[in-house]
C-alpha cells in the first residue's frame, strides 16, 4: 500500500524543488542527434543507474534509463519520419513497444513475437512514421520477460503533436509511476508477484508527487496523463478545477467533463485534457490519485497577470483515418475468456484456456479491411486491463447497437463482466491483444490476431 509516509516523505524539499520553475512543464525533450531526410534521430541507451527515488532514502535503487533519465519526452510533428536507435546496456533482452502507434508490423517491437528482442551490448534501429498525432508510450515487451525492465523504469513519453494544435499557456506531461521500495529506498524486487507488482511509493516523471503547476490566471494548460505502473489501476479526481478531456489513448474523442469529475486510469491509459483557470490570482485545484484517502499527482495554482479571455473550449478534429463507422453486422466475432488464480502456479493465467504463446493459431485470422468484434469475458477475481497492439477500436454498448464516443487501444475489464469492442483490421501482421499488468503479461495473459 503506498502509505501517508511515503505520500509526505520528501514533499517540501520537492515544492522547493520546483517552486523556481515556470510551471511544471516537463522535462527537456531528447535533443535529436541526426536528421534523416525531413524526419529525426534518436540515440537512445537503455542502463543502469543509482537513483535516490524517495528524499529521505538511505540508500539509492538500481534502476534502468534512457539516456540516464527516469520518463522522458520524445516529441514530434506528424508526418515525421522517425529513426530511434536503442542500445541495451542492461542485463536483459530488451525491445521496445510504442504503445498505441499504429506502427508497421515489423516495428511493433514485440521480442518473440515480431522480431528477436535487443540483446545486450546490442543495439537495434526502430523506423517508422507515426500517423497519427497523439499521447503515447514507450514501453518495454518481450514475452515473457516485460515486468522488470518496467518496474526499474523503462518508460518514456511519445507525443506527436498535431498540425494545430490548442492554443494553451503550458502544455504538460504527467507519467505516472509506483515503485516497490524497501525501508531504505532501494528497489525491491525479491519477492514473486504473479497478480502484478504494486509499489508503495508514487511518482510524476520520476519525481516524488504531487508537482507543483504555476500558470496565469484565466490561462488555459493542457495535461497529457500516462499510467506507467506495472500493475496499478486506480482513477483521477479533479478538485477545485474543471478538466475536460479532448483526447483518450491518443485519439481524438467528443470533449466531455468526467463523470464525477473522475477519470478510470488504468496501466497504459493515456489522456489528454484541457484545463480553465479561475481569473483569480492565489486559486488551486488537484488532480489527485484515488489511492485510499486520495494521494495528490499535481497541484495546479494561478500566479501572475490575468490572461485575456479564451475562446470555448472545442475538440480536436476527428482522426479522418479512423473509420467513421464500423459495420458490426459484416463483423468477424470471437470470444476472449480471461481466466486465472496467481496462487496457481502452472499457467496462472490463461486467454480461451491457454496461456499465450507464439508457436500458437492466432485468436483470429482476418483479411485486411474485415471488421472485428471481441468480447472479452474476465472470469477472474481480478479487473484486468487489456491492450490491442497496431489498432484503435470502439468500446461497443452492452446491446451492440453502438459505441462510446472515444477510441481506445487499452480497456479496463471489471471482475467477472464482458466488454466487447470493435475495429477494423487494417494494419497487416501479428498483433497481441495482452495484459498492460506486466507480470501477468509475462505470465503468459496474451493473445494475437493476424492480419493478412
Amino acid at each position: 500500500m503506498i502509505t501517508r509516509r511515503t505520500a509526505t516523505a520528501g514533499l517540501a524539499t520537492t515544492l522547493i524543488g520546483l517552486a523556481g520553475r515556470a510551471g511544471a512543464q516537463t522535462a527537456s525533450p531528447p535533443v535529436a542527434d541526426g536528421h534523416n531526410g525531413n524526419g529525426l534521430r534518436w540515440t537512445v541507451t537503455a542502463k543502469p543507474a543509482a537513483l535516490r527515488l524517495r528524499p529521505d532514502a538511505a540508500k539509492e535503487a538500481d534502476l534502468w534509463t534512457f539516456n540516464g533519465e527516469l520518463a522522458p519526452v520524445f516529441s514530434l510533428k506528424q508526418g515525421t519520419d522517425v529513426r530511434l536507435s536503442l542500445k541495451n546496456e542492461t542485463a536483459l533482452p530488451l525491445s521496445l513497444h510504442f504503445h498505441g502507434v499504429r506502427v508497421p508490423n515489423s516495428m511493433d517491437g514485440v521480442g518473440g513475437l515480431t522480431r528477436k528482442p535487443v540483446a545486450p551490448r546490442e543495439s537495434f534501429d526502430y523506423t517508422f512514421t507515426p500517423p497519427d498525432a497523439g499521447t503515447f508510450l514507450i514501453r518495454p515487451c518481450v514475452l515473457g520477460g516485460s515486468a522488470e525492465p518496467m518496474e526499474r523504469g523503462l518508460s518514456a513519453f511519445l507525443i506527436v503533436e498535431e498540425a494545430n494544435p490548442p492554443q494553451v499557456d503550458q502544455d504538460i506531461t504527467l507519467l505516472v509511476d509506483d515503485w516497490a521500495l524497501a525501508d531504505d529506498g532501494s528497489l525491491s524486487l525479491a519477492e514473486p508477484a504473479p497478480a502484478g507488482r504494486l509499489g508503495n511509493f508514487l511518482s510524476l516523471n520520476g519525481k516524488p508527487a504531487p508537482q507543483q503547476i504555476k500558470a496565469p490566471p484565466g490561462g488555459r494548460i493542457r495535461l497529457r496523463l500516462a499510467n506507467a505502473c506495472n500493475a496499478r489501476a486506480m482513477r483521477l479526481r479533479f478538485d477545485g478545477v474543471r478538466a475536460y478531456v479532448i483526447a483518450v489513448d491518443g485519439q481524438p474523442s467528443s470533449t466531455f467533463e468526467p463523470l464525477k469529475a473522475m477519470l478510470p486510469f488504468a496501466p497504459g491509459n493515456r489522456y489528454d485534457l484541457l484545463i480553465d483557470l479561475p481569473a483569480e490570482s492565489g486559486r488551486s485545484g488537484t488532480v489527485i490519485a484515488q489511492i485510499g484517502n486520495g494521494f495528490p499527482l499535481a497541484e495546479i495554482m494561478t500566479d501572475g497577470d490575468t490572461r485575456e479571455s479564451q475562446p470555448p473550449i472545442a475538440p480536436l478534429p476527428p482522426n479522418p483515418k479512423l473509420p467513421d463507422a464500423i459495420r458490426l453486422q459484416d463483423a468477424t466475432r470471437r470470444d476472449v475468456v480471461i481466466r486465472g488464480d496467481p496462487k496457481t502456479s502452472n499457467a496462472p493465467w490463461t486467454v480461451n484456456g491457454a496461456a499465450g504463446k507464439p508457436s500458437d493459431a492466432p485468436l483470429v485470422k482476418v483479411r485486411r479491411g474485415t471488421p472485428v468484434v471481441l468480447a472479452l469475458r474476465n472470469e477472474t477475481a481480478f479487473l484486468q486491463s487489456m491492450h490491442l497492439h497496431g489498432h484503435s477500436f470502439r468500446l461497443l454498448h452492452p446491446l451492440d447497437d453502438g459505441w462510446e464516443p472515444y477510441w481506445l487501444d487499452t480497456v479496463q475489464v471489471p471482475e467477472n463482466r464482458t466488454v466487447r469492442i470493435a475495429f477494423v483490421a487494417d494494419n497487416p501482421g501479428r498483433w497481441l491483444l495482452a495484459s498492460t499488468v506486466m507480470e501477468r503479461f509475462d505470465a503468459g495473459l496474451w493473445t494475437w490476431i493476424e492480419v493478412s
